[in-house]
């Protein structure tokens, strides 16, 4: 039986709240199958992504999607717009059903040939950036709502715990339009956690706070989370905020995994020129490759298992840039400086490079517009792609 449904939207947004409070039962009791890729459906994962494959009108939206979620593990779904990051997280909640592929949650198959579980029976957590409270309802009686199945005193209980969990029991009596955009959100992930889901799904939920507030709100997210080693996956275009918030981030380019794993894997060893541009702001130097060195107008750098005669281009970081005495490393020229807070942003030109490089340095380095310098560079952050890797 589905939650009575109160009439203030239209019919996505209603689906958002179904989706979003009537996670009591758990996984839904379907047989589940061996899964076709590395993955055991034995393996007791929170969630299995398997091959799945969506279409838009004839173009794809996702493609030959797999990736597991681990108890207790947060990871972060990041990609360009339309990536398919969030038809990802429509198949997943079942807001949609793929045209191929699985979706198992907590080894039960809701998703597949010949099932489709409906979201409330899924035992996801969702929550969405625009948090939809109720503007009527407390802050206490929104996160009760999705608690209507139980017993009033257990519901009570569970409320008034999920709203002391993330620190908002002062609050408990305040209506929506009296808490900051930071408390909502809040209020959100309580009612969110609430019923005890398998794990949580999080489409940008910070991306509506002011940059104070996000980093402040995050923060706390995250610490809730690890603290009860609580599952979840982000959904999210920022890399710093995958980075920072994740245990694992998956990669998305037109509907594609690209690359999957850790945030240093993904910043220091990037597979493809795509992925490091995604992480990390880069000057690029188009280069040639000869005797396993990359050749450029900064001069040469490893690059191992590229042959001879490939066009390739040359990612330097702008922390790598390291000024030194004129006379030594690569004759440069100061252009202008500014500051950042932080660090200086310093532009530099070399002669036979079209454009300038960008350096980040700290304010205390003392170099001026109209210098002549020397450049050396950290090796550790410049990387050697093939162009074809774009």
């Amino acid at each position: 039986m589905l939650p009575q449904i109160i009439e203030t939207g239209g019919s996505e947004y209603k689906i958002k709240i179904m989706a979003r409070i009537d996670m009591r039962t758990g996984a839904p009791n379907v047989p589940s199958q061996p899964l076709s890729g590395k993955h055991e459906a034995s393996s007791g994962f929170a969630l299995v992504v398997d091959h799945v494959h969506q279409n838009y009108d004839d173009a794809s939206a996702v493609e030959d999607v797999s990736f597991a979620l681990s108890h207790g593990e947060i990871l972060a779904l990041v990609g360009h717009s339309g990536s398919g990051k969030s038809t990802l997280l429509r198949i997943i909640a079942g807001l949609e059903r793929p045209q191929s592929g699985r979706v198992l949650v907590e080894n039960r198959e809701v998703s597949g040939a010949n099932i489709f579980v409906p979201p409330e029976r899924r035992g996801i957590g969702l929550m969405f950036q625009d948090y939809a409270l109720f503007p009527h309802m407390t802050a206490f009686e929104n996160v009760k709502f999705g608690l209507g199945k139980l017993q009033r005193a257990e519901a009570d209980r569970i409320a008034r715990a999920a709203l002391d969990r993330i620190g908002l029991t002062a609050l408990a009596n305040q209506y929506p339009h009296t808490l900051s955009g930071g408390e909502q959100q809040r209020v959100a992930l309580a009612r969110a956690l609430a019923p005890a889901p398998s794990f949580l799904l999080m489409d940008e939920p910070f991306s509506n706070l002011d940059r104070r507030t996000r980093d402040l709100v995050r923060d706390d997210t995250i610490n809730v989370l690890r603290r009860n080693r609580d599952t979840a996956i982000l959904v999210t275009h920022d890399p710093e905020e995958a980075m920072r918030l994740a245990d694992r981030i998956v990669l998305l380019r037109s509907g594609r995994v690209v690359q999957t794993g850790l945030a240093e894997e993904l910043y220091h060893r990037p597979t493809s020129l795509f992925v490091a541009r995604f992480f990390s702001e880069f000057d690029e130097v188009e280069a040639v490759i000869r005797n396993g060195t990359a050749e450029c107008a900064l001069g040469n750098f490893p690059a191992d298992g590229l042959a001879d005669g490939t066009k390739a281009t040359i990612c330097i970081r702008p922390n790598a840039i390291r000024f030194t005495k004129p006379g030594t490393g690569v004759k440069a020229r100061i252009q202008s400086r500014r500051f950042l807070g932080e660090s200086d942003l310093i532009h530099v030109g070399v002669d036979g490079l079209a454009h300038a490089l960008h350096a980040r340095v700290p304010e205390d380095i003392v170099v001026g517009e109209g210098e002549t310098v020397g450049l050396e560079f950290s090796r550790n952050d410049v990387i050697v792609f093939a162009n074809a890797d774009a």
